[in-house]
């Protein structure tokens, strides 16, 4: 059968983590309407067996963290990351919303880009809030780089010419072997999952700058045949932002807690006992102790 490692760049926000739950048919990766949501390299499996005309294949996608001028230790981390990850697939797909004369970010993206040899596609999200003048506008100005494979527009929200962009990376791939089983759509642990789970809820309950000042640790997992019980502390940079996690009477994290555990719930198919506390550790964003302590290295 085909397979092959497919990573998906591009800037923060431009829908990335989306197009991966969406090309899986599982939530793989969280979603939020915040820039820098992803933060490590989220890899999610595609397997279609084959049948007597057709071997099948098996992809496997890495959602990488939005590429962004760093402001500490761990947008570093982030940023090298996903530009290391260009250098170990076998296709590289890079998610835009918009032209070149945007901004500087995506102008960086495709100079690292044209330096590789990988097949490269590029992929104009969101075209189903995107005007048909815009799309064309946009269209030309990466048909004019001559760095791309194929270049279309998708709506990674919809799935929107999202067959049609399975099948165009199908025929960038090898003929090899299966990497994982047929029914995995991750690798990550379930442990990682339940972490992210938290962490995304946590971004659509905080406002400004507070997120991005936040990391989640599990410290306890214990499981037994009806229920699960998961400890897990919130790390945030500033006193004044753990007052502002828990809410006024604990309800703030209460919400979080709540949502959090209904989704793990339906993850792990059986009752789950959630603890949530809240720690601060000043500055954990540029400490190399406390980032390899949360998994954010190389």
């Amino acid at each position: 059968m085909k397979t092959g490692f497919i990573g998906i760049v591009g800037r923060p926000n431009v829908g990335k983590s989306t197009l991966l739950n969406c090309v899986t048919g599982e939530k793989v990766a969280i979603t939020t309407d915040k820039p820098q949501t992803t933060r490590n390299r989220i890899r999610g499996i595609l397997t279609v067996p084959g049948d007597n005309t057709d071997d099948g294949f098996q992809m496997i996608f890495i959602d990488t963290p939005g590429i962004h001028k760093p402001k500490n230790k761990l947008g570093s981390y982030m940023t090298e990351t996903a530009l290391a990850t260009l250098n170990e697939v076998d296709a590289a797909v890079f998610v835009v919303d918009g032209g070149l004369s945007q901004g500087k970010g995506d102008q960086f993206i495709l100079d690292v880009l044209a330096k590789t040899d990988t097949p490269k596609i590029a992929l104009i999200n969101k075209i189903d809030i995107m005007p048909p003048e815009t799309f064309k506008a946009v269209f030309n100005e990466y048909t004019q780089t001559g760095i791309f494979n194929e270049i279309m527009g998708i709506s990674a929200k919809d799935g929107t010419n999202v067959a049609q962009l399975i099948k165009m990376l199908e025929s960038m791939l090898s003929e090899g072997h299966m990497f994982y089983p047929a029914d995995m759509f991750t690798d990550h642990p379930e442990r990682f999952i339940v972490s992210e789970i938290i962490r995304e809820k946590l971004l659509l309950y905080l406002d400004e700058e507070i997120p991005h000042g936040v990391a989640v640790e599990i410290e306890s997992y214990d499981e037994t045949p009806r229920l699960t019980r998961i400890g897990a502390v919130i790390i945030c940079e500033k006193k004044s932002h753990k007052g502002i996690i828990i809410g006024k009477d604990g309800r703030k994290l209460k919400g979080v807690g709540r949502s959090a555990r209904l989704e793990i719930e339906n993850l792990l198919g059986m009752k789950v006992f959630l603890q949530l506390w809240v720690k601060v550790k000043e500055n954990w964003r540029n400490s190399d102790f406390a980032l390899n302590n949360l998994g954010y290295k190389l």
